[in-house]
């Protein structure tokens, strides 16, 4: 798949994400104010923020899309991963704002505060959200895979993290209004258990990020599997120094191997080229790949008297 046809369908994807998390924003505002319901509130900023990093993530994908120039030789795929790291950080944001707004409302409870019973606008408006969220989740997943984009993979999390937003808005306003005044509290009590969920994938999606900016090696899995390859390559000897390092949705990867020391240039480079191509393979043709050729001194008998 080249490039612009990547970038176009992870395009489209996202934008139907924004259409529809900017429609529940609305609906859940309305329902939250109407329904007096602080849980639904919550839930809606909560979309309002799926929306914003909605706007990121094609930003992302737009300029992580961009061809090599003379000022990034290795391309722009970093875009992509900070745009990642954005959406953490705003999930972040959310839940801390849940989070405060909901421990404020049961500090206020146990002071004397009378919280409003929610009505059954927020409670429909939740399975609703529910409903509609986790289908988007689904879909984002599978089309984050079909594209190979990270940056869809954190904003289907943000989707399923707003699923689960109201999963425990609706609980909260369920309890609220078939237990009784006195178990109005549920509410804020739903939306800081909320915030727990959105708290939790927001800090893994930003230790990821954070990692690959920082130019961590790729797991050990997957290096293993690229020391594999190599040394399936006839006439590689002692693959070592391999780095490795995340390019958005690509890698890099430097490696050295040994080949026979008589070997004509030709010969040594045929090697590398095959190399190159077995990688390219398995982990795409954006990659990068530096294979630098030594020649192995020790399959020279006489090196070794």
């Amino acid at each position: 798949m080249d490039s612009a046809t990547r970038t176009g369908g992870a395009v489209r994807v996202t934008a139907v994400g924004s259409a529809v998390n900017l429609v529940l924003t609305a609906v859940k505002l309305a329902a939250g104010f109407l329904g007096h319901s602080q849980a639904m509130i919550a839930d809606a900023v909560h979309s309002l923020s799926d929306f914003a990093t909605d706007i990121v993530v094609i930003f992302g994908l737009f300029a992580g899309s961009r061809p090599k120039d003379r000022s990034h030789r290795y391309g722009h795929g970093k875009f992509e991963t900070l745009a990642t790291t954005i959406v953490g950080l705003a999930l972040i944001a959310v839940g801390i704002g849940i989070l405060v707004t909901g421990a404020r409302d049961i500090w206020g409870f146990f002071h004397g505060k009378t919280l409003g019973e929610p009505g059954f606008f927020p409670l429909i408006m939740a399975g609703v959200s529910i409903a509609t969220k986790e289908a988007l989740y689904r879909w984002t997943v599978v089309m984050a895979k079909k594209f190979n984009s990270q940056a869809m993979v954190a904003n289907a999390w943000h989707h399923r993290s707003d699923a689960l937003s109201s999963v425990g808005a609706g609980l909260g306003i369920a309890g609220a209004i078939f237990l009784g005044r006195r178990w109005h509290i549920l509410d804020p009590i739903a939306a800081i258990v909320v915030s727990g969920f959105i708290l939790r994938v927001g800090i893994q999606i930003i230790r990821k990020g954070i990692a690959e900016l920082m130019e961590s090696s790729l797991d050990e899995e997957t290096e293993r599997k690229i020391l594999d390859i190599v040394e399936g390559v006839s006439g590689v000897r002692k693959p070592h120094n391999l780095k490795t390092r995340a390019l958005g949705n690509s890698i890099a990867v430097d490696i050295h191997i040994r080949v026979e020391q008589n070997l004509s240039v030709i010969d040594g480079h045929s090697i590398a080229n095959e190399v190159e191509t077995r990688l390219r393979g398995q982990f795409g043709e954006e990659m990068h790949i530096s294979v630098h050729v030594e020649p192995d001194l020790q399959s020279n008998p006489k090196t070794n008297r």
